[in-house]
C-alpha cells in the first residue's frame, strides 16, 4: 500500500481531497435538508452550495494547472485557463 501511495503525485492528492470534501458537503447538505424538512431551509442550504461548488472548481483547476504548468507549453495552458474562465462566465449568466 505504501509503495502505491508514493507513486501518486501530490498535486493529484490535493485535487482528490478537495473533491472528496466537496462531495461530503453535498451529502451533508442533503441530509440537513432531509432533517429540517423545510423548503425555505433547503433553499438556504442550496444557496450555500451554489457558492461552494464554483470555489471547489476554481481551486481544483488551479491546483491541476500549477501541477502541469512545467509539462505544458504556455499556449495550451492559456487555452485551458480561458476554458475555465468561460465556464465561470457561463455559470454567472
Amino acid at each position: 500500500m505504501k509503495e502505491w501511495l508514493s507513486t501518486i503525485e501530490m498535486t493529484l492528492i490535493g485535487m482528490i481531497i478537495l473533491r472528496l470534501l466537496s462531495g461530503s458537503f453535498e451529502i451533508t447538505a442533503a441530509l440537513l435538508m432531509l432533517k429540517f424538512n423545510s423548503i425555505e431551509k433547503a433553499l438556504a442550504i442550496n444557496a450555500i452550495l451554489a457558492i461552494v461548488g464554483p470555489l471547489v472548481l476554481i481551486l481544483t483547476m488551479t491546483i491541476g494547472l500549477v501541477g502541469i504548468a512545467d509539462k505544458m507549453p504556455f499556449s495550451k495552458l492559456l487555452m485551458v485557463g480561458l476554458g475555465v474562465l468561460l465556464i465561470l462566465i457561463g455559470l454567472r449568466r
